[in-house]
C-alpha cells in the first residue's frame, strides 16, 4: 500500500498524495498520456520517489484505468471516488483513510525535475509552525506573466500569501504590463503541504467566492483566514495542462534524460 523513503524517525510523518482524475475538462485522460514511453502519472510518481524524508506516496484516483496503471509500474494507489471540488478535497479524503500528520498535495500533472524542489517546501514547513504552505518561483518571461494559465502569487515580508491570481499581479502602474525587470512576479507552483487539522478544516469549508471566480482552490483558505506560508524555490518542474503541452514536454523530458538531476533555475 505504501511507498517509503529515507525518513528521519524524529520527524512528523509525511505523506505525498498525487490526485489524478481521468475526466479532466481540458485534457481527458491526461494522467495516462504517453510521455517518452511512460504515462504522465508514472513520471510524476517516480520523481517523488527521489525525495528524501517521506513516509508514503500514494496516487488518489477516481478511475480504475489510472489505478491499474499505477499498480502496473509498482506504485501505490487508492480509489477515491466522489464529487470532490478540488484536488485538496481529494487529499483530505485520503487523510480520512490513512494515518499521517503532514500531507503534501502534488498535482498529477506536475513533474518535479529535481527532488530539491520538494525539499524546499517540506523541510522549512516542518521547521515552522505553519499549518499550510506552498511554493513560488521567480518568473523570467513576460509572456508567462500575461498568461492566465500561469498562476501568480504575491506575499508579505514574512512570506505569507497576500493573494493568488491568474492576472498579472502586482500591477505596475508606471511600468509596462508584464515587465519582469523589477523581479516582482512569481509563479505559484501546484504543490501544497498541510498539517492534518488544517487539511480537514479546509475540506469542511464552503467554496469561496474568489475561489469560484479565479478557479483557484487556495483562495478558499485565504478567504477564511487560513494563512498560507510561501517559500521560494529555484528548481524546475514541468506542468502539463493541455494536449498542446505534450510535444514540448516530451522534448523537455528527453533533453533532461530523467535519470539526471536538473540544475537550479537562474533568476
Amino acid at each position: 500500500m505504501s511507498s517509503s523513503v529515507n525518513r528521519d524517525p524524529n520527524r512528523s510523518s509525511v505523506t505525498v498524495v498525487i490526485p489524478a482524475r481521468f475526466a479532466s475538462s481540458r485534457f481527458p485522460g491526461k494522467p495516462l498520456v504517453d510521455l517518452a514511453g511512460r504515462p504522465l502519472i508514472q513520471h510524476v510518481y517516480e520523481r517523488v520517489q527521489a525525495v528524501p524524508g517521506l513516509d508514503r506516496i500514494v496516487v488518489a484516483t477516481d478511475d480504475v484505468r489510472i489505478l491499474e496503471a499505477v499498480n502496473g509500474f509498482g506504485g501505490s494507489a487508492l480509489f477515491i471516488d466522489g464529487p470532490f471540488r478540488t484536488g485538496t478535497d481529494r487529499v483530505a479524503a485520503v487523510a480520512e483513510r490513512i494515518p499521517g500528520e503532514i500531507f503534501v498535495n502534488l498535482q498529477g500533472d506536475e513533474i518535479v525535475l529535481h527532488p530539491a524542489l520538494m525539499t524546499d517546501l517540506i523541510v522549512p514547513f516542518l521547521e515552522s509552525g505553519a499549518g499550510m504552505g506552498t511554493l513560488k518561483r521567480r518568473l523570467t518571461s513576460s509572456a508567462e506573466v500575461q498568461n492566465p494559465g500561469v498562476v501568480k502569487v504575491v506575499t508579505d515580508t514574512n512570506g505569507h500569501a497576500l493573494y493568488f491570481s491568474r492576472a498579472p499581479i502586482p500591477h505596475t502602474r508606471d511600468g509596462s504590463p508584464g515587465d519582469i525587470s523589477a523581479g516582482l512576479y512569481y509563479i505559484h507552483l501546484g504543490i501544497y503541504i498541510y498539517r492534518r487539522e488544517i487539511l480537514m478544516r479546509y475540506a469542511g469549508l464552503p467554496t469561496g467566492r474568489l475561489e469560484e471566480a479565479e478557479k483557484l482552490e487556495q483562495l478558499r483558505a485565504l478567504e477564511q483566514g487560513i494563512p498560507i506560508k510561501v517559500w521560494e524555490t529555484g528548481y524546475p518542474s514541468l506542468r502539463i495542462d493541455t494536449p498542446d503541452d505534450v510535444t514540448h514536454a516530451v522534448a523537455a523530458l528527453q533533453a533532461s534524460s530523467l535519470t539526471q538531476p536538473q540544475e537550479k533555475v537562474v533568476s
